[in-house]
């Protein structure tokens, strides 16, 4: 790969490219963005002359043809993840596909032992995960700061205008809680450090019949809860607290805090409240630095495909308890 530089293309031309991972790719040390393609041609060539894309293709597959390509990024309906992941990875690319990776833990093991079979690394684009905020919030539950961790509470939601969003799409993948309650579930086992054996969950429908709204509690092993709720029909809220026997934390915008710095508050017995300043930093171009090394240096990414299927696992449990209005299910092993 020339001069240790990662060559990307993109398969479709959806906001979250447009406005944070495309550019951050531009951005990168070790990477170039040297393709885009659209299932429309003149949408291909107009967002590549927008944003200064050496190359577009008016069809996925021309894309993944391209052997002046070594990854893509994939920011398709969550309906697609499947499909084109597999076929980049039998095209020899890598990927970085949006989350969450796929409809259900099933579908992320074929992507997993597809790319396995062609020999290509493979990650889901959870970009919170490598802001230095998470990995400080991390570093503290682990050190045992907060003494004995109890709960963690979490939120993500924003409110939808228009019926005709993908996200509001039962085909597409779409619901608040494959939208961004999946951030929840995420943040809850990537603190807790280990997987829900049950879960329990209500949900309200939109007209199209996606969870418009949910509310969520993981139960861990050791007695550790994690509660959430996301929804597409409320204010903007994106939050989330982490309490221990001895102190706890509370993260304000807590999974797009923008590149500025930014901070989280550590309160302590007797009112005391710690400020931690995290200096600022783009969490979408660290991702893309860590996997364009990975693929450069040949060594697995932070985050595998099991560690996805784990978290479509809970996901799934969740959807089962909503539909048996809030009755405990079992997560499923792997």
């Amino acid at each position: 790969m020339g001069d240790r530089m990662l060559r990307w293309g993109v398969i479709s031309t959806a906001n979250i490219g447009r406005a944070a991972v495309n550019p951050a790719i531009q951005a990168s040390s070790n990477g170039e963005l040297v393709a885009v393609a659209s299932r429309e041609g003149a949408r291909a060539r107009a967002f590549a002359d927008q944003w200064g894309i050496p190359r577009s293709y008016a069809r996925y597959e021309a894309l993944l043809e391209d052997d002046g390509i070594d990854a893509v990024y994939i920011p398709l309906p969550n309906s697609l993840h499947r499909e084109w992941t597999i076929r980049a990875a039998e095209a020899g690319k890598h990927v970085l596909c949006e989350k969450p990776l796929a409809l259900n833990a099933s579908e992320c093991m074929e992507m997993g032992a597809a790319a396995r079979e062609h020999g290509v690394r493979l990650m889901e684009a959870f970009m919170y995960r490598f802001h230095p905020r998470t990995e400080r919030v991390v570093e503290m539950v682990r050190s045992g700061a907060l003494g004995k961790l109890e709960m963690i509470r979490s939120a993500f939601t924003f409110r939808l205008n228009r019926p005709d969003n993908i996200r509001l799409d039962p085909d597409l993948g779409g619901g608040s809680l494959m939208d961004v309650g999946c951030y929840c579930v995420n943040v809850s086992r990537t603190i807790a450090g280990a997987e829900p054996v049950e879960v329990q969950a209500l949900s309200t429908a939109a007209p199209s019949g996606v969870d418009a709204r949910m509310v969520g509690t993981l139960h861990f092993a050791d007695g550790l809860f994690a509660q959430f709720d996301s929804a597409l029909t409320m204010e903007r809220r994106e939050v989330y607290e982490v309490a221990g026997t001895d102190a706890w934390l509370h993260v304000p915008a807590s999974f797009l805090p923008g590149k500025d710095d930014v901070s989280f508050f550590e309160h302590r017995s007797g009112g005391e409240v710690v400020e931690h300043a995290i200096k600022g930093a783009d969490e979408y171009q660290l991702m893309v630095e860590h996997f364009a090394d990975c693929v450069l240096s040949d060594r697995e990414p932070r985050y595998s495909t099991d560690e996805a299927a784990a978290s479509m696992r809970v996901i799934e449990a969740l959807y089962e308890s909503a539909r048996r209005r809030g009755v405990a299910v079992s997560v499923a092993s792997a």
